[in-house]
């Protein structure tokens, strides 16, 4: 069950493990604009919320690592300034002091190519530049970070297999010219966006492969993508395209108790037909000056128990 309070108690108890996370920082040196809803967005205070938030990380002195979840670069970013912004948000990112995993986002593939952002944010690729990568930060738990842009009209050259099979993807999908537009699609269609993707075959094989490892050492797994996995826990159109076919894998096994997201930009939760819980994050972008959007997070082994800061809300994740 989830506690929206974050209030449940663990008397007594010591975590397993603690980390940090925040999600769509989307920084660029320019003025405040809004999004195609009319939501404000703070280009160049979005960089003092991570400040703010890695100054508390190492001021806990608890946490093993942080997650951040992509878009640390937003697409407006003059491009002239793209590599020197993306490397400022890493740097600040680099004063924890401790490990920090990150994992792209459409906004990072608007600013750079795989090629120079992977190895900026030090994903080592499995498979021919995706980044998706697993790793267990105390043997009773593993984390999997997916790459929701696997397949993607975005972030590889123009005639590769992906980006092409993308294009076709999107085609038969979204009559629309323009592949951002939701206009005409109807309930879950309306997730075939071009600032949306895929899971590739390749990845779904080697998600199968690690989760299968994970039954065996007896680990429960935290899943994180940038496009979240539920739609119950993000509006229709920041949902990866083909979601259900990843939560088959998912429910396949039970060692995954958690999947955490960004993307959507606001706070999200739900609980799915196997008892998963899927968090969404609210994002450091859309904060006003002087707000907040990060969290810390304490795992235990029976729930996960998040920590909201400011606008993010707290919750009790117990399986």
């Amino acid at each position: 069950m989830g506690s929206p309070s974050g209030l449940a108690t663990v008397q007594g108890r010591q975590p397993l493990f603690s980390f940090g996370l925040i999600s769509d920082v989307q920084y660029a040196d320019i003025p405040d604009g809004r999004s195609f809803h009319g939501v404000p967005r703070y280009y160049r205070h979005s960089i003092l919320v991570l400040q703010r938030a890695v100054k508390e990380w190492n001021a806990l002195q608890k946490h093993k690592f942080v997650m951040n979840f992509g878009d640390i670069v937003d697409g407006n970013c003059p491009k002239d300034q793209s590599l020197n912004a993306v490397k400022k948000v890493v740097d600040e990112f680099a004063r924890f002091r401790g490990p920090v995993y990150h994992m792209i986002g459409n906004h990072c593939l608007y600013n750079l190519p795989r090629s120079k952002l992977l190895p900026i944010l030090e994903i080592q690729s499995i498979d021919d530049g995706c980044a998706y990568y697993d790793f267990s930060p105390v043997p009773e738990y593993r984390f999997v970070v997916l790459d929701a842009f696997d397949i993607s009209a975005v972030g590889w050259p123009k005639d590769h297999p992906r980006t092409l099979e993308a294009l076709k993807f999107l085609r038969e999908r979204n009559p629309n010219k323009d592949k951002n537009s939701p206009r005409g699609l109807v309930g879950l269609e309306r997730r075939f966006l071009m600032f949306n993707g895929g899971i590739g075959k390749e990845q779904m094989e080697w998600l199968d492969r690690v989760l299968q490892d994970a039954m065996k050492l007896k680990q429960k797994v935290v899943v994180c993508c940038h496009v979240p996995l539920d739609p119950g826990a993000t509006d229709y159109e920041a949902l990866l395209w083909n979601y259900d076919e990843v939560m088959d894998v998912i429910h396949r096994y039970n060692c995954v108790k958690v999947c955490l997201g960004g993307h959507n930009h606001r706070d999200g939760y739900s609980i799915d037909s196997h008892g998963v819980h899927h968090r969404v994050f609210e994002a450091a972008l859309e904060c006003p000056p002087g707000r907040n959007a990060y969290g810390n997070v304490d795992v235990y082994d029976d729930q996960i128990s998040l920590v909201g800061i400011d606008r993010i809300e707290s919750i009790d994740m117990q399986f």
